[in-house]
């Protein structure tokens, strides 16, 4: 199939991924070599095999005044379909990280594991340490699908359960079958859990997708992957406990450009609905749309987002049907009922009980007292529970008996672990991106510094009485979206050095984008910003009216007339 005029025109990446020889570049021979840092095309290839370079930026003025080389490291992640892995998977990961990084592991917002701090010479044993026990690397990041997310609960409704194998197949059929990263990372070793090398790719061809593509699974009672954040949002209709099929959204996508207007967040449309047998035909006709007419020029116009909106939904869904080979029914109507966080006891499909913990912002690490990460590990060596990531970067441990859980509890707050019912709302319902000092992106911090600025908020917020109330709030260092910021309740994202934009009146469902409030707000006035319209939410809310609803309902030229009309606090 010809490719619009428009994509003929390579960006420097798609030129990189041509010439490329399926991803191979010169990646292997520069690992042969005693520099501590890739090529810039080989830094573009890399993504694609899961991982990204990266410099400490807290020390990038100090060592280029004494004219050395910056602190290069490597930021390594994980692809974990659903954010299922193993007790003996967790154990090893924990180990590479103390062994090879700066002894965190980071839980992302797709569910996977980031290793920090690796140094080039060690990347290939920690990639390949990841594959020796069933895990990869491979299609974590990069021009590709990325990895496929869904509710990691194991519920009771066996259904629910039953329904993640479809994220799993979902994810297997996109990954990459060149044999690069078999020959490059693993010495030509075939595993079981990758796919045989085929010599090229089937599916993405010779220069893979124009941008990244992300893929989630979302039960209609239960957002909690966020679902229209994604290209591709999957939900399953189940009626009296049969799989009717599955409704798909498409051209979902949180990415922007600040002061680019043809930049912007975009929520999924609902496309259509198949039976459960052709969702893999469906959603791979979608991604072949993308790859034959996606922005090859443009990398800031290159997500599927912008190809929808230029062309026209009717347009799009006519190409996905050339490629499904038929008709598609149109999408069911779908009651969405919140998002869960899943954090404390539950029952498990197995009749026995997972605890949800929550992770501040996803990072498992031992600090002072607070000894989350060796915790962990104590936990797993003795329980070998099943562990599950979720997309709200938190983790559930399941597999205990009623006799076992109060054990787990004492054992887990004699490493100084809070438990979540001793936790505030808003904190369980926080989340940061990684930012500074490691993101090359990143203008303001973002995870070293929500902890404060939820500390203060949780102060405020009781003063209100508004203790009970569930509030999102999340932050990014800069507009790319990596944390969903923009369909949070209260979003603070990265605007110039040292200031943020703050976005309001985004909805527990998931399903509505927040609004801009103010602009070039100071990093240390971020919780004395959102005070008044705390305040102003108390005195003028609905009953049993949420806060973004509320934003929503109001409007934003309301809150700002309302609060720019009080008196100082």
């Amino acid at each position: 199939m010809s490719l619009p005029e428009e994509s003929k025109k390579l960006s420097l990446a798609e030129a990189v991924k041509e010439k490329s020889n399926y991803l191979r570049g010169t990646i292997k021979e520069s690992l042969e070599k005693a520099a501590t840092h890739f090529s810039k095309d080989e830094i573009q290839l890399l993504k694609s095999h899961g991982t990204y370079e990266q410099d400490d930026r807290d020390l990038r003025q100090k060592l280029l005044a004494e004219k050395k080389e910056p602190a290069y490291s490597m930021m390594v992640r994980l692809k974990i379909p659903g954010g299922k892995l193993t007790p003996d998977q967790y154990l090893v990961y924990d180990d590479l990280s103390a062994r090879y990084g700066n002894n965190t592991l980071r839980i992302t917002t797709r569910q996977g594991f980031q290793f920090h701090g690796v140094l080039k010479k060690n990347v290939k044993t920690v990639i390949a340490g990841v594959n020796q026990c069933l895990g990869t690397t491979l299609g974590a990041c990069g021009d590709n699908v990325r990895n496929v997310t869904a509710c990691p609960a194991p519920f009771s409704d066996r259904k629910k359960y039953e329904v993640l194998q479809y994220a799993k197949a979902v994810s297997d059929q996109f990954m990459s079958r060149s044999g690069a990263y078999h020959e490059i990372w693993l010495d030509g070793e075939k595993l079981p859990h990758l796919p045989a090398p085929t010599g090229d790719e089937p599916i993405y061809g010779k220069t893979y997708l124009p941008r990244k593509f992300k893929i989630a699974l979302a039960f209609p009672d239960d957002n909690c992957v966020d679902v229209y954040s994604n290209d591709i949002g999957i939900v399953p209709e189940i009626e009296k406990d049969k799989l009717n099929g599955f409704n798909i959204l498409v051209g979902g996508g949180f990415g922007m450009t600040h002061g680019i207007a043809s930049t912007y967040p975009r929520l999924a449309t609902p496309l259509c609905f198949v039976n459960p047998q052709d969702l893999l035909d469906l959603t791979k006709s979608i991604v072949l749309v993308q790859r034959d007419y996606g922005n090859r020029s443009d990398r800031k116009r290159a997500r599927m987002k912008y190809l929808i909106d230029e062309k026209g939904l009717p347009w799009f869904s006519a190409e996905v049907e050339k490629r499904f080979g038929k008709k598609t029914e149109p999408a069911h109507p779908i009651g969405w009922k919140g998002i869960e966080n899943h954090l404390g006891w539950r029952r498990g499909a197995d009749g026995k009980w997972f605890l949800g913990l929550f992770i501040e912002n996803g990072r498992i690490k031992d600090e002072g007292s607070y000894r989350l990460k060796t915790g962990l590990r104590a936990v797993i060596r003795k329980y070998r529970p099943d562990l599950h990531l979720s997309a709200q970067q938190d983790i559930l441990l399941s597999g205990f008996g009623e006799n076992q859980k109060a054990e787990l509890e004492g054992m887990l707050s004699s490493y100084g672990v809070p438990l979540p019912h001793k936790l505030s709302n808003v904190l369980k319902d926080s989340m940061a991106c990684p930012a500074l000092p490691t993101c090359g992106l990143a203008i303001t911090e973002s995870e070293r510094v929500l902890p404060g600025i939820i500390d203060d908020l949780e102060k405020k917020i009781e003063m209100l009485g508004l203790g009970g109330q569930r509030i999102m709030i999340r932050m990014t260092g800069c507009p790319n979206g990596c944390a969903r910021p923009y369909n949070a309740e209260i979003a603070f994202v990265g605007r110039t050095v040292g200031t943020y934009s703050i976005y309001v009146g985004g909805s527990l469902a998931g399903d509505r984008l927040n609004i801009l409030y103010a602009e070039k707000v100071p990093q240390a006035q971020l919780a004395d910003s959102v005070y008044p319209l705390l305040a102003l939410y108390k005195k003028a809310k609905n009953r049993d009216e949420n806060f973004g609803d509320f934003c929503c309902r109001v409007g934003v030229e309301f809150l700002r007339r309302e609060i720019s009309s009080r008196p100082p606090l």
